[in-house]
């Protein structure tokens, strides 16, 4: 168990990050863990695995795309517990993980397929913004690019850690032109780029259809909203944790002080850093997902039908 509380630290200290490189390598951890154990008897070993899935779901509140992974594995092996041997289990998670790590990549094929659609073709330069870094708004800027639409997009760094630059170097990569602002400047930039759509990705999705994205995603939605431009949110359905369709709220992480300050001065200071904020399903014109684009109070739904084994 010592090393699994190492590995899962990993998770916490944002040294790993990325939905689904969170997902796979808490799957990763898991798997070692299974190869550690030592039982006769595989209810006393599936007992000590949902204590080390435990573990791994609590290193980060706001990712349920880790928590569906774990809980697909789970289910998986409470399904097959009688049909294999304590030997099989390492195998079993590995074929499991393999398995979700498909469901994943598969729903960022269909995203960028879909969200590219929501670029036109046209005479004039296109604007599209951003914020922050999501692997699946990349996906369809780099897709919309490989069909040859002329739009260039404008972009925030994202204080305080600065993942908008990692959203720079994939897109100047394509020869996207970019547009780098800081946060506080998203109002002005809408209005001085006159920005056409506006695309971001999202960390959770509660059953209300609400969004939890990086801080900064509502100030974004607000001004969308108030500009009348359209306001879309790119995400797989296995970001939408369940558990909130049961009355659990989702909590917003917040991170070390010092990402902002390393060494504050004396005194009657408090510094705050929440990683995420909720944008509610008003502000959001459409969720693009594996299964089309439609409001992102139909999520319940469409997950449920897509994904029956992870609906307890």
């Amino acid at each position: 168990m010592d090393q699994l509380v190492k590995d899962a630290e990993r998770i916490k200290s944002l040294e790993i990050q990325g939905a689904t490189n969170v997902a796979m390598n808490a799957i990763n951890y898991l798997s070692s863990y299974a190869k550690r154990l030592k039982y006769n008897e595989i209810d006393r070993c599936l007992d000590d695995l949902y204590k080390a899935r435990d573990i791994l779901i609590n290193t980060r509140p706001t990712e349920p795309a880790m928590r569906n992974g774990l809980k697909y594995i789970m289910s998986k092996l409470e399904k097959e517990k009688h049909e294999c041997s304590l030997e099989d289990i390492p195998e079993k998670i590995e074929t499991y993980k393999n398995e979700y790590h498909e469901l994943l990549l598969n729903s960022k094929k269909k995203i960028a397929e879909i969200g590219a659609r929501r670029i036109p073709e046209a005479d004039r330069e296109f604007v599209v913004m951003t914020h922050c870094h999501s692997s699946l708004v990349t996906a369809i800027l780099l897709e919309a690019r490989r069909q040859g639409k002329n739009f260039k997009v404008i972009n925030t760094e994202t204080q305080p850690r600065l993942q908008g630059r990692k959203t720079v170097y994939e897109l100047l990569e394509a020869d996207i032109e970019v547009v780098h602002v800081i946060d506080s400047a998203m109002r002005w930039a809408i209005k001085h780029f006159q920005v056409d759509v506006i695309l971001i990705g999202a960390d959770s999705i509660t059953s209300e259809g609400t969004v939890l994205n990086k801080i900064g995603s509502r100030l974004l939605a607000l001004v969308a909203h108030e500009e009348n431009i359209p306001f879309y949110v790119a995400s797989p359905l296995l970001k939408y944790n369940p558990e909130t369709n049961l009355g659990t709220l989702e909590k917003i992480e917040m991170r070390d002080a010092k990402e902002i300050w390393e060494n504050p001065p004396k005194g009657r200071i408090q510094i705050l850093n929440p990683a995420f904020e909720t944008i509610r399903r008003r502000y959001i014109d459409g969720l693009i997902t594996e299964a089309g684009i439609f409001a992102s109070s139909h999520v319940p739904n469409y997950f449920a039908k897509i994904y029956p084994e992870l609906v307890e």
